[in-house]
C-alpha cells in the first residue's frame, strides 16, 4: 500500500500521501518509522490534490514545497489525484517522524490496547469506533457481532471495532456528561447507557422529566434482552412521594426553597416550628396557629378572643393558638412566617406528601433501574429529598465500615438525568438556583469515594454548573451548534480544533467520546438501542391517522342522512345534534362533506388508474 510520510514532521503530527488510498477522517494507521519502530496515528485531516485543478488552500497542507516533496518521494503527479492527510500520533514520539516512512493499516492485536481498555464483562457496549472496518477484519472473536447500528433508518450488522466504556475504572475517573443539541441522538445515547447498566445489574436512579424512559417495548424481537423486570417506574404524586415524618428540618428547608430561596429569618422559622417525627398535619397545624396568633397581634388580643367566645371547641383552639404564639412569636417575624406558609402550601398542592419512597429505595437495593417521572419542577422538589436520602444511606454504610460500626447495607449506584441544566444550573447572581444543584455538586466532588456516580445529559452544557462540569471525566459530545456550548466543550474536553469544527455537522447518532480512562477522544457511532421510546410515533402520521379516523366516524354519522343537498344543511345540523348530540355549524358540515367527496374521488381514480395513479397524482 503506497502510503508515505511526506513534508516536515514533528513528534506529534505528520502529513501522509498516497496515489491510491482515499484517507478517511478518524481512521487509524501505523507509521513504520525506521528508527522508532511502529507508531500508531489517527487521521485528523483529509485532502486531495490534482495538478490540473489547482485551488488555493491558504498554505495549510498543499504548497509548492510539499508538491516538490511528493515528487522526490516518488509520487507521480502526472497520474491525476493524490490523496493527502494529516496524521496525529496517539502517543508523542521521541523524535520527529522520519519523512518517507511507510504507513499501513494495523492489525487488531497491534492496537487492541488503544481501543479496548477493559473486558466485556467490566464495560458498557456503547457502539462502534468509526472507520475501523479494516481493523475489524481480523478482530478477536469475542468482539464480533456485539450490536447493530442504525444507518439511514436501516439496521446494519456490526463491521467496526466496538467501543467498550470502562465501567470499573469509574471509581478513579467518575461521572459522565452527555451533551448534544435537539435531534443529535443524545437521548438514544442515554438510552443505550441505561440498557447497559441494566445488563450489568447496576442500581440506577433516573430522573425523567420527558416520560420517555420506559424499556418495555423492544426495537426487534431477536435483538437484545428483555428489560421488563430490570426497571421500576414511579410517578411523583401517584405512587411515590415523601413521608413527612421522615424528613429533617434541613430536608424541609431544602424542599421549601424549591419555590425561591429562603431568607435566614425563614430558615429560623422552620427550625423553630419543625419537630422530629412531625406528621404533615401536626406541622401544618402548628404553622397555622402561629399565623393566627400573629394576625390577632398580641397575647392580650388572643385572651380577649378566648373570653369573648362561648364555644368550647373554639376556646380550646384559641388556647393552643395562645400557647404557640407565646412560645414562638419572638423568634418568628410575621413576614417570614407568611413566606414559609406560602411555600408550604405550594409544596402540598404538588401532592408529594401523599406517598413515600420506600418502594423506590427497595428497588435500588435490588439492583434495579428506578425511573422517577414528573414535571421538571416537581422532580426538582422531589429529587432534592430522594437523592439526599439514598446518598446519605450509602455514605453512612461506607463510613460505618471505616469506623467499625454497624449500618444497613446500601449499594453503590448511579444518578442519571436528562435536562441536567435544570437540576444543576450555572448562575452567577444567585438567581435560577435549584436545591438539587447542591446535592449534585456534592456528589460530583465527593461521590466517587462512596461509589455514587453521576451521568448528566443536557442540550446546553454552557448552562450546567461549571463545578459539576469540571468533574465529568467522560463526555459524550453529539452534534452541537450553539457557539457558547461549543466554547464550553472546548474548555472541558480534549477535542482538537479539527474535531470542534465538525461538531455542528455530526450525523445523528455519531459522537465524540472523550474518556479519561483511555486519555483521548474517539469518534463513535452509538449502537442501536434494544428498546424504543414511548414517543416513537411520528406526529404527522399521528395527525394523518386521526384525520382518517375522524372522517370514518363522520361518515358513519351522515350515512343515515344521505342523499344530502346544499339546501338541507340547516335542517341537517339540527337533526344530527338531536340524534347524536354532535354539534356542527353549516360551514363545518360543508367542509366535511367536500373533503369526503374529494377522498372518494381519489379512491375511485386510484382504482381506475392502477399503476398510473402516482403519475396522475
Amino acid at each position: 500500500m503506497d502510503i508515505k510520510i511526506i513534508g516536515m514532521t514533528d513528534q506529534q503530527e505528520a502529513y501522509i500521501g498516497s496515489n491510491s488510498r482515499k484517507f478517511r477522517i478518524n481512521e487509524f494507521l501505523i507509521i513504520e518509522d525506521v528508527d522508532q519502530g511502529d507508531i500508531l496515528g489517527e487521521v485528523v485531516e483529509v485532502h486531495t490534490y490534482n495538478r490540473y485543478i489547482p485551488m488555493a488552500n491558504d498554505g495549510e497542507v498543499i504548497d509548492n514545497n510539499l508538491i516538490k516533496n511528493l515528487s522526490v518521494l516518488g509520487f507521480n503527479l502526472e497520474d491525476g489525484t493524490i490523496y493527502l492527510g494529516k496524521i496525529r500520533l496517539l502517543e508523542e514520539a521521541n523524535y520527529p517522524i522520519e519523512t518517507g516512512s511507510n504507513c499501513r493499516v494495523p492489525k487488531f492485536k497491534e492496537v487492541k490496547k488503544y481501543f479496548i481498555s477493559t473486558d466485556l464483562n467490566k464495560g458498557l457496549n456503547i457502539g462502534v469506533i468509526r472507520n475501523t472496518d479494516d481493523i475489524y477484519e481480523n478482530i478477536d472473536e469475542e468482539f464480533v457481532d456485539l450490536s447493530l447500528t442504525l444507518e439511514n433508518k436501516k439496521l446494519i450488522k456490526q463491521k467496526e471495532v466496538p467501543y467498550i466504556l470502562n465501567l470499573y475504572d469509574m471509581h478513579e475517573y467518575p461521572h459522565v456528561g452527555i451533551f448534544g443539541g435537539s435531534g443529535s441522538g443524545k437521548s438514544f445515547g442515554l438510552r443505550v447507557v441505561l440498557e447497559e447498566l441494566m445488563n450489568k445489574n447496576i442500581p440506577t436512579l433516573v430522573l425523567d422529566p420527558h416520560y420517555e424512559m420506559d424499556f418495555s417495548e423492544k426495537l426487534k424481537s431477536d435483538y437484545g434482552r428483555d428489560y421488563t423486570n430490570l426497571f421500576s417506574k414511579f410517578t411523583i404524586g401517584e405512587n411515590i412521594g415523601i413521608d413527612f415524618k421522615k424528613i429533617s428540618s434541613r430536608d424541609l428547608k431544602n424542599l421549601l426553597q424549591t419555590s425561591s430561596r429562603l431568607s435566614e429569618a425563614m430558615e429560623n422559622v422552620v427550625d423553630n416550628l419543625h419537630k422530629p417525627q412531625d406528621s404533615l398535619l401536626t406541622f401544618e397545624q402548628r404553622l397555622e396557629r402561629l399565623k393566627k396568633g400573629q394576625e390577632l397581634g398580641s397575647s392580650l388580643n388572643i385572651k380577649k378572643e378566648i373570653e369573648a367566645t362561648d364555644n368550647t371547641e373554639e376556646k380550646k383552639y384559641l388556647n393552643k393558638v395562645l400557647a404557640t404564639y407565646e412560645k414562638l412569636n419572638d423568634k418568628s417575624p410575621p413576614s417570614s412566617v407568611a413566606g414559609v406558609s406560602w411555600r408550604f402550601d405550594r409544596l402540598k398542592k404538588l401532592g408529594i406528601f401523599e406517598h413515600n419512597s420506600i418502594n423506590a429505595e427497595e428497588a435500588l437495593k435490588s439492583n434495579k433501574l428506578v425511573v422517577i417521572q414528573g414535571s421538571i419542577k416537581i422532580i426538582q422538589v422531589f429529587s432534592t429529598f430522594l437523592i439526599n436520602s439514598v446518598y446519605e444511606k450509602r455514605r453512612n454504610y461506607k463510613d460505618a465500615i471505616i469506623n467499625n460500626s454497624e449500618e444497613d447495607y446500601f449499594p453503590p449506584f448511579f444518578i442519571i438525568t436528562d435536562e441536567a441544566h435544570n437540576f444543576a444550573p450555572q448562575s452567577k447572581d444567585g438567581a435560577s438556583e435549584s436545591p438539587s444543584k447542591y446535592i449534585l455538586r456534592e456528589i460530583a466532588q465527593e461521590g466517587r469515594k462512596y461509589g455514587v456516580f453521576l451521568i448528566l445529559a443536557t442540550q446546553r452544557p454552557s448552562l450546567l454548573d461549571s463545578t459539576i462540569t469540571a468533574q465529568l471525566n467522560t463526555k459524550f459530545i453529539f452534534r452541537t451548534t450553539r457557539a457558547n456550548d461549543i466554547q464550553t466543550i472546548k474548555e472541558e474536553t480534549d477535542l482538537s480544533i479539527e474535531q470542534t469544527k465538525r461538531l455542528p455537522y455530526l450525523k445523528t447518532g455519531d459522537v465524540f467520546l472523550s474518556e479519561s480512562a483511555i486519555g483521548r477522544t474517539m469518534y463513535v457511532r452509538i449502537r442501536a438501542a434494544h428498546t424504543i421510546t414511548p414517543h416513537k410515533e411520528n406526529p404527522f402520521i399521528e395527525l394523518e391517522n386521526r384525520l382518517k379516523t375522524d372522517n370514518d366516524d363522520i361518515m358513519e354519522v351522515i350515512d343515515n342522512y344521505l342523499p344530502i343537498s346544499s339546501n338541507d344543511f340547516y335542517d341537517l345540523t339540527k337533526e344530527i345534534q338531536d340524534d347524536t348530540g354532535l354539534v356542527y355549524t353549516i360551514d363545518q358540515l360543508r367542509n366535511i362533506l367536500d373533503n369526503l367527496v374529494l377522498r372518494e374521488l381519489l379512491t375511485v381514480k386510484k382504482t381506475f388508474l392502477g399503476d398510473k395513479y402516482e403519475k396522475f397524482k
